[in-house]
């Protein structure tokens, strides 16, 4: 070959090369990022050209799908009871995209999952359609409706409520809240429908139950209470050194009570039952913020959760001196909690002293109802020992039959629980917040512990605390699940 034709010969190998190595890129490397493109709106249309599979729960699917017309995207997202189940499932419009499960396990419900591949290439060889898998979640569909109807008389407000033995969550609601199929298509109207939501300054489309963290006000107690019984220094009917008046260490200032209640060298049981500030902020100081610290973070806090939705982390500072820390054990100064966590302590006491990680989604599933992914329970730490989280329970059902939490009563079930009514605002100058914490115990174990916040209330200021705002919904919430009205 002469040098002009070796050169031409050359320079089209490197041309050649050159595409390989393009195509290679934009199909291997860059296939991810074009794939998720907001600019390309094949994707869109394929995501919305079928049916999305469904959000299970109790064997029944919440959501749906409906045929539009006059677009290019097929179907759009419907839902059943939106507002009720959106905390849950989360929103699937074609206009503004997808949020929480919907958006988490967007390919298997679309279909395009790799885990289906085989599935799909079976499909185009038979031409059957493509379909989209379903999620099966844990949820119990009665203890959902009594969270939320509770909830929808008291404003603002959520609940959390989990199986102690095995982490799943069986109530998740928030108020106030929206029904996805109100913007799930692409009309002017849909935006301007989720335009107002997103701009609402009450924030219905926030999950309050999952990103929203509250002073838990004295629930936080119970983590307290859990502090000091694994100190061993601590037990649960022997007098506490705590006297009244009582000045947080390196201030003039008393921790004051909530009203005359006996709180001097209280025991830790009688300390719970009337909420004795003072008990349990002297206990935190003296523990020290080290202790304070790794007790809190045994429980979940300073750590966000995945559920598999993601939790905010709840609060307990770790660099306090030793009033704030006093503060800190009793709810207040910087200690910041969501719904989900104070329900992970609730739980992890009812079970034994074992917290389970809490979940969701039960079963991912094919089509064709094969089941492609299980979740199976898992421990995530141990808080208390056996013996100490057995006299926590103890502690907690005297508040019930005996103290602050009587509204939380079942006849013939066990109740423990634990009330707050946490400051808000400057100088507490807002409504406080209202709080209960709870779980129940039949024969068979403990099949639910729940935590309640009531955010806002038309009741009047004096009116509002947890034993008789957030109780009587952690009571309904309990009933649903184990089957039983009082």
């Amino acid at each position: 070959m002469n040098k002009p034709l070796r050169r031409i010969a050359i320079f089209c190998g490197l041309l050649v090369l050159a595409l390989l190595i393009r195509d290679n890129w934009i199909q291997y490397v860059q296939a991810d990022s074009l794939q998720t493109n907001e600019k390309n709106r094949r994707v869109t249309i394929e995501r919305y050209a079928q049916p999305r599979g469904n959000i299970i729960v109790d064997g029944e699917p919440v959501t749906g799908s409906k045929a539009t017309s006059g677009t290019d995207l097929k179907y759009k997202r419907t839902w059943k009871n939106g507002p009720m189940w959106s905390p849950v499932t989360g929103y699937a419009s074609q206009i503004v995209g997808a949020t929480q499960l919907e958006s988490i396990e967007d390919g298997i419900l679309t279909g395009n999952d790799d885990r289906l591949f085989f599935r799909q290439t079976l499909d185009m060889i038979t031409g059957k359609k493509k379909e989209g898998g379903n999620v099966t979640t844990t949820l119990n569909a009665k203890a959902q409706k009594a969270a939320y109807d509770g909830l929808k008389t008291r404003g603002k407000g959520a609940v959390a409520a989990i199986e102690p033995s095995t982490g799943k969550i069986l109530a998740l609601a928030s108020t106030p809240s929206y029904d996805p199929s109100v913007f799930a298509g692409n009309s002017t109207k849909d935006s301007e429908t989720f335009g107002k939501l997103d701009k609402d300054k009450d924030k219905p489309l926030l999950n309050r139950a999952l990103r929203e963290t509250y002073p838990p006000g004295s629930t936080f107690k119970l983590v307290t209470a859990a502090a000091a019984l694994e100190s061993g220094n601590y037990d649960p009917d022997k007098a506490t050194e705590t006297p009244l008046p009582w000045t947080m260490p390196g201030t003039t200032t008393p921790l004051p009570n909530e009203g005359n209640i006996p709180c001097e060298n209280a025991t830790l049981r009688v300390a719970l039952k009337v909420s004795c500030n003072t008990v349990f902020g002297k206990i935190g100081s003296d523990l020290g913020n080290d202790k304070m610290v790794e007790e809190a973070e045994k429980f979940g806090f300073n750590k966000q959760q995945f559920v598999p939705v993601r939790s905010n982390a709840s609060n307990f500072d770790d660099d306090m001196n030793q009033s704030q820390t006093a503060l800190s054990s009793i709810g207040q100064y910087n200690t910041a909690a969501t719904p989900l966590q104070m329900a992970m302590v609730a739980s992890a006491i009812a079970n034994d002293g074992k917290l389970m990680q809490p979940y969701m989604v039960d079963e991912l599933k094919a089509p064709n109802l094969d089941t492609i992914e299980k979740t199976e329970p898992k421990e995530m730490s141990r808080p208390l020992s056996e013996e100490n989280a057995q006299k926590l329970q103890s502690m907690m059902e005297t508040v019930v039959n005996d103290g602050t939490g009587t509204n939380a009563k079942i006849p013939g079930v066990t109740v423990g629980g634990k009330t707050g009514t946490a400051q808000h605002g400057v100088d507490n100058s807002e409504k406080p917040y209202a709080w209960f914490v709870s779980y129940a115990k039949t024969s068979s174990g403990s099949p639910v512990a729940v935590a309640v916040v009531v955010e806002d209330s038309a009741a009047s200021r004096q009116d509002i605390s947890g034993g008789g705002l957030a109780a009587p919904i952690a009571k309904s919430v309990m009933e649903a699940v184990i089957g039983k009205k009082g």
